[in-house]
């Protein structure tokens, strides 16, 4: 087995990151920019911590247009906090529903109000407040003279370019994904029940270094499945099922995100078509995969395949996504979005489609954006369906 990149970040990380983002902030009239929720927070910070998954505390972090961050933080996270890069961190007790933060921030951020200055917010698509929206009014109102400034697109803009030691990290999470994906065979027969499946693939991926494996859906009918998002069933899986497993494992906080397809000791013509038509239109997303080119330009390309089976719009709404410390992020592979795509962008390809009675088949790869053509992060799933029989991959079986 590889060896597993270092946990955490040098500092030289984070200071790029400030760097960068206050080039833009100065570029784009931003005074400060604060920001509230976890991927954020720790992308300037380094401060990691599952804490985020309660909703009783809030936690700020804000960057001026010149110097350091500065953490407004409960106490209990003063320590964790102290381990970072950060210096300024202030705190308060929480909960505490009268005053969460608020007079901390309204101390930090006064200068800029007096001086009628810009203050930045994650206002879009992708972003959410995580304070309450009371505590954020009475901020504001306490801020009269200060502007409110959408930064979505800048934070956006940094975080959609990886660094190596980022796409070290991706890279590491894809191959302990596709690894846990080889040992399937083992636990997904005939007779075993969905949901026992999923939790042995799980004990798998930990057992081949994932630290949690916070995402895992699929399912397995007859046939093919009939969505992509279910949590499993106790029906025991029978010969000639379509099985699909979809996997958000995660190393070091960032994911991987990809899912493969198997047959239960036989596959039917159409799944086997329907699968050979998502694997060729992966191969058409990773020929436009190429600096210069935009996610408009995958999505039509896949598309184009697509239609050989599917000729209807997906009901999915896109074909892939940006990929790195959330499960999904920025951009889509759609038709609206026409971000161009950039070296050491970490995105997916999930070309789906529909097919026979109500059946649904997705296709997903991970990849960094590289010149020329991609580099691939997840192994590259079987040209044929893979059939599970005698706790092996055989080759296709038809009816």
């Amino acid at each position: 087995m590889h060896e597993a990149p270092a946990r955490g970040f040098e500092r030289s990380e984070f200071e790029a990151r400030l760097n960068k983002a206050q080039g833009l902030m100065v570029q784009q009239g931003f005074d400060g920019i604060l920001l509230l929720s976890e991927p954020e927070v720790r992308y300037f910070s380094g401060f990691h911590t599952l804490f985020w998954q309660s909703p009783t505390r809030p936690w700020f972090l804000y960057l001026p247009s010149a110097g350091e961050p500065v953490a407004v933080i409960p106490g209990i996270g003063a320590d964790l906090m102290g381990r970072t890069w950060v210096r300024d961190i202030r705190t308060w007790d929480a909960p505490n529903p009268g005053d969460d933060g608020i007079s901390l921030l309204l101390d930090l951020l006064g200068p800029l109000n007096a001086a009628g200055h810009t203050l930045g917010i994650l206002k879009g698509h992708e972003t959410g407040l995580r304070m309450p929206l009371g505590d954020y009014e009475r901020l504001m109102d306490g801020l009269p003279n200060i502007g409110v400034k959408d930064a979505t697109k800048l934070i956006r803009q940094l975080r959609m370019v990886k660094s190596e030691a980022e796409i070290a990290k991706l890279a590491h999470i894809c191959t302990i994904g596709s690894n846990t994906f080889d040992t399937v065979p083992n636990f997904a027969h005939e007779g075993a029940p969905l949901e026992g499946v999923f939790r042995a693939f799980r004990r798998s991926a930990l057992s081949l270094g994932a630290d949690d494996v916070p995402y895992l859906v699929g399912g397995a009918d007859q046939g093919g499945y009939q969505d992509v998002i279910s949590p499993p069933s106790r029906r025991p899986l029978q010969v000639g099922d379509i099985l699909m497993l979809d996997t958000g494992a995660t190393f070091d906080g960032y994911f991987c995100d990809f899912d493969r397809n198997f047959a239960i000791t036989r596959a039917d013509d159409a799944s086997r078509q329907a699968y050979d038509v998502l694997w060729r239109a992966t191969e058409a997303g990773l020929d436009a995969a190429r600096p210069g080119n935009t996610c408009r330009d995958l999505f039509i390309a896949m598309r184009r395949v697509i239609a050989e089976l599917d000729d209807q719009d997906a009901n999915v709404g896109r074909l892939g996504h940006g990929l790195g410390m959330q499960l999904t992020e920025w951009p889509s592979h759609a038709a609206f979005d026409e971000t161009v795509l950039q070296e050491n962008m970490v995105i997916t390809l999930e070309p789906s489609l529909c097919y026979g009675d109500g059946r649904t088949m997705v296709h997903e790869e991970n990849l960094v954006i590289v010149d020329g053509a991609p580099r691939l992060l997840s192994r590259r799933a079987a040209p044929e369906l893979p059939v599970i029989q005698g706790g092996q991959i055989e080759a296709t079986i038809r009816n």
